[in-house]
Parts: structure tokens; C-alpha cells; sequence
């Protein structure tokens, strides 16, 4: 007998695990179904920034810009220890866009909507700034301002460990295989693989939401009679990763001969962040590298501004994903806009569209879906989720009379309780973990009581956390989903890591959701 489902949600990327948290959180049965490990291609693919957009003010993009900005103020309480203010550096380069021209955007950008945590932009002498001292002596004047960094994929994790502690099943490494109308009812197939074995599980859903990201189109395809009225355009994206290039904790907004910007940011401690391209793309979404011409550009377009030159030798990691973009014509990539739509299929029993958007708007996009899909999920409960910290958003300070997004006064009380903890390890686990760092510590006292070091600064404790709380189940989902650890991993603890995780877990059957903790 089929299980049944008031919401099937197939993705989970960010947009997914925001809606099947907001649908949970208001009593909906919920089940969220991902072809792979949760955020494993667009939703950790990002430049790892919550902004407005700065640059889409340039495209007249005003909605998309306040709305995120908003969306911005609404996340950094949320979840503060995933996400947190950056200052962002732009010097001026008198041969691009005029000084008025960035004043006056800045200043739209500093008044779109209402900021209380993050400060206003202003000019910036480079040459008295520690931000000047890594460019090259051409930029003598810039400007500053402010936007947010976002551990990505721990966004879509967070999202998904919410909506499963209000009752959402989540099943990773399950795809949903074909979906049909019957009246009021969606009938639905899903496989999942594990172990050797492929299993299969038939549910109902009153609605389903198709929030497959770069698959949206052909998943919309392949059901039976469902309306499809629009496109998506997919552009690739790519990163860089190099040794650290600057001391300061600042980044930098570049802006470029062919009117595009690059970011460079602190990643990591250890490492600056370079990117990214915007190029058309058309093979396999699941497949998706970075090309040798695109670490050429990045480096070119660094080596403009940094006295430091980079080549591809100094490159010690890169990344690449394709942004689902709604198909609006445009005909430059980087013009194409990030806005969303949300298209209802309302005949019979309803199915939703998601095309396009941004990791910044997206618990506002998954607001909307319920709002489109109230009057068929006879929904009563209002919106709840722009006042909800995340798990373990809820920074708490005994004793102390501060906000409850303070990291740095979380920090030190973090340090004060695990005094045997080295000051990396506590400073890593409170921003990945935040306040439920306790349920992965539990009773130890000493590092020795972590377990071993399978990799390294991942301890047992820590892996078993991931494998039975966030759904952890690969080396991959570890050490560069669930954390950026493999940056400092060699082959040799890969192995270590895959060898542990078969042991530890031969007997882990398909289509389960770990138990929260």
C-alpha cells in the first residue's frame, strides 16, 4: 500500500529543503525525495554569499534587489553561525564605471530595504586601508560595503534537519522516478540504491513541488498532462581556490574589462576564494567542470588587482555548478536574471514549479509556494518561519545580556566550557554546528574522548554526528559538504574516511532518514 503525503517535494537543493521545512512547520505530512546527497550540485556550487546583488542593479532589477536584501537581515539572525557580515572591498578602476556611478548605486543599495546589523557603505583610502596593501599601487582609492558570507551547503542541511525534526521524512539518494495524476492524488515512484540493493517505495501526495533545480524542466517533462509554460537557461559557474592571499578579513569586488565582476574572499582561514564565470551550458548538469580557459580568466582577472600573481599551478581546489535560471532571453549569461517564478499546475490535484532564483531569497520563495498552494492543502497556519532561528541559530549566553546572533560572545563561551578543545577545532565546530555543538561533543572531556582522527581535525565523533543526524553517508558528503575538511585531506585520509564509513555502517538500509538527536 502506497504511503501517503499531504506535499512531495522532489530536490533537495535549497529551494527543496526550504519548502519541505515551512510545509512541515505548519502540520503538512512531508516528504522530500533527492536523487543524490543533499545540496551536492547547485546549492553548494555558490559564490557562499548572502546578498542583495549588487550588480543586478544594473539590469534594473529593483524587486530582486530589495527583496533580497531583506531576505539578508532575515538569514543573519537565523543562523549566525553559518552566516555571518562580510565587508567587501571595490577599488575604483577609473577606466570601468565612474565613481558617481558606484556612489549612487551604493547608496540605493545601502537604502532598498532596512538594515539594522550590517553597517553603510562609504569611500575608502587604499593607501591608508589595510585592503590596499595586497593591490597593486595603480588603486589608490575604492569603496566598502557590506553583504553576507553563507556556509551553502549547511544552509540546505539545516533546512532539511528542521523540517525532519517537524516531522518531514527526508530520503537522500532517492529519485523519484515517475509521477502521475489520478484526480486529487498524485501517484509516485521512488528508487533508492544502497548496499547493492535497489529498493522501491510508492506514495500519494495531495500536491507535489518540483524543486529539482537543473533537472526542473526535465522532470516537468516526464509527468503525464502537467503544464510546463516556461524554460530554464543553464549557466556554469566556477571557482578557484589558492593559498591565502591577503591577511585582512575583508573581500574584494572586482570589476573587469568585459563588464563583469569577480569576488575574492577569505575562505576557510587558510585559503582566498576567486570567482565567478557566467557561461552558457549545455551537458550534463550532474557532470558540470571547471575548463582550463575558465581558471585562465579567473587568474587574469586576480593578477589585474594583486601584486601577488596566480597561475593554475597555484590552484589547490576549484569547484563548478549550473544555476537554473528562468529563460527571459536575455541574451548575455551574466544579464540573465536571478529572480524566480513559482508556476502552479492547479488542475486536479496541484503540482508546483520552481524556475530559477538565488540561495538569498529562498525562504521567501518557499513562503510563496505555500501561499499558492494553501487553498488546496487546506493550510490555516500563517507564515512562521522569518522569526525562527535554524538549528543552532539559537546562540545562547549564560549569564550575559547580549543578541542572540553575537558568534563572538557565543565563541568565547564555547571556549570557556570545552578549555581542552584546540582553538580551530572550537571555533570550526561553532560555526558549523552553532548552539547543537553539545549533542556532537555529548560527555567527552578530552580530545582523546572525540575518537580517532579519521581525517584531518575530523574526529569520530564528529563523523558519527553527520552520519546519524545530517544524512551523511560518503567521504564526499563529509569532507566537502558538510564541511570544507578535504582542502587539508590527502588521498590517504580519503581512504581512511570511505574505509571507517564502510564499517561503521554495511548495515544502513535505503530510504531511511537518520534520527535526530
Amino acid at each position: 500500500m502506497a504511503l501517503e503525503y499531504d506535499l512531495l517535494v522532489v530536490g533537495g537543493g535549497i529551494n527543496g529543503a526550504g519548502i519541505a521545512r515551512d510545509a512541515a512547520g505548519r502540520g503538512l505530512r512531508v516528504l522530500l525525495c533527492e536523487q543524490h546527497d543533499l545540496a551536492q550540485h547547485t546549492s553548494s556550487a555558490s559564490t557562499k554569499l548572502i546578498h542583495g546583488g549588487l550588480r543586478y542593479l544594473e539590469y534594473y532589477e529593483f524587486k530582486l534587489v530589495r527583496k533580497a536584501l531583506q531576505e539578508r537581515e532575515v538569514l543573519l539572525r537565523a543562523a549566525p553561525h553559518i552566516i555571518w557580515p562580510l565587508r567587501f572591498v571595490m577599488p575604483h578602476d577609473a577606466s570601468q564605471r565612474p565613481a558617481w556611478m558606484i556612489r549612487a548605486g551604493l547608496f540605493l543599495y545601502d537604502t532598498l530595504a532596512k538594515r539594522e546589523i550590517l553597517p553603510a557603505s562609504h569611500g575608502l583610502n587604499l593607501r591608508e586601508h589595510a585592503a590596499g596593501q595586497p593591490l597593486k599601487g595603480d588603486y589608490r582609492r575604492g569603496f566598502v560595503y557590506s553583504d553576507g558570507w553563507v556556509d551553502d551547503a549547511r544552509l540546505v542541511t539545516l533546512n532539511a534537519l528542521d523540517a525532519h525534526e517537524r516531522g518531514a521524512r527526508i530520503l537522500t539518494r532517492t529519485k523519484c522516478v515517475s509521477a502521475r495524476r489520478d484526480g486529487e492524488r498524485w501517484h509516485a515512484v521512488l528508487e533508492s540504491e544502497a548496499n547493492g540493493r535497489t529498493q522501491v517505495l510508492e506514495v500519494q501526495a495531495r500536491a507535489i513541488v518540483n524543486a529539482a533545480g537543473p533537472w526542473a524542466a526535465r522532470f516537468a517533462q516526464g509527468v503525464p498532462g502537467a503544464k510546463k509554460n516556461y524554460g530554464l537557461r543553464l549557466i556554469k559557474g566556477s571557482h578557484i581556490v589558492v593559498k591565502r592571499l591577503f591577511d585582512h578579513p575583508c573581500a574584494y569586488i572586482f570589476q573587469n574589462p568585459d563588464k563583469r565582476i569577480i569576488f575574492a574572499i577569505p575562505y576557510q582561514d587558510d585559503f582566498t576564494l576567486i570567482g565567478t564565470t557566467d557561461l552558457e551550458y549545455h551537458g550534463d548538469a550532474g557532470r558540470v567542470e571547471i575548463s582550463g580557459e575558465e581558471v585562465a580568466y579567473l587568474c587574469e582577472m586576480a593578477n589585474r588587482y594583486f601584486t601577488r600573481q596566480i597561475t593554475a599551478a597555484d590552484v589547490v581546489w576549484t569547484y563548478s555548478g549550473v544555476r537554473p535560471l528562468l529563460d527571459d532571453s536575455s541574451e548575455n549569461a551574466s544579464a540573465v536574471t536571478r529572480d524566480y517564478l513559482l508556476e502552479c499546475d492547479a488542475a486536479g490535484a496541484p503540482m508546483l514549479n520552481v524556475w530559477g532564483g538565488k540561495i538569498t531569497t529562498y525562504r521567501k520563495l518557499a513562503e510563496e509556494a505555500l501561499a499558492m498552494l494553501s487553498s488546496n492543502l487546506g493550510l490555516q497556519d500563517r507564515p512562521w518561519t522569518d522569526g525562527a532561528p535554524l538549528p543552532g541559530g539559537d546562540l545562547q549566553h549564560p549569564g550575559k545580556l547580549v543578541r542572540r546572533y553575537d558568534f563572538d560572545a557565543f565563541l568565547q563561551d564555547v571556549q570557556r566550557r570545552y578549555p581542552w578543545l584546540p582553538a580551530q577545532l572550537a571555533k570550526r565546530y561553532a560555526r558549523s554546528y552553532g548552539a547543537r555543538l553539545e549533542r556532537l561533543i555529548g560527555t567527552a572531556t578530552s580530545l582523546a574522548e572525540l575518537g580517532e582522527e579519521l581525517a584531518p581535525g575530523l574526529y569520530e565523533a564528529e563523523a558519527r554526528y553527520l552520519v546519524s543526524t545530517e544524512w551523511a553517508r560518503s567521504a564526499d558528503d563529509i569532507l566537502w559538504r558538510r564541511s570544507k575538511l578535504g582542502l587539508y585531506c590527502q588521498p590517504q585520509h580519503v581512504a581512511r574516511l570511505e574505509a571507517w564509513l564502510a564499517q561503521e555502517h554495511a548495515g544502513a538500509a535505503p530510504l531511511q532518514s537518520p534520527q535526530a538527536v
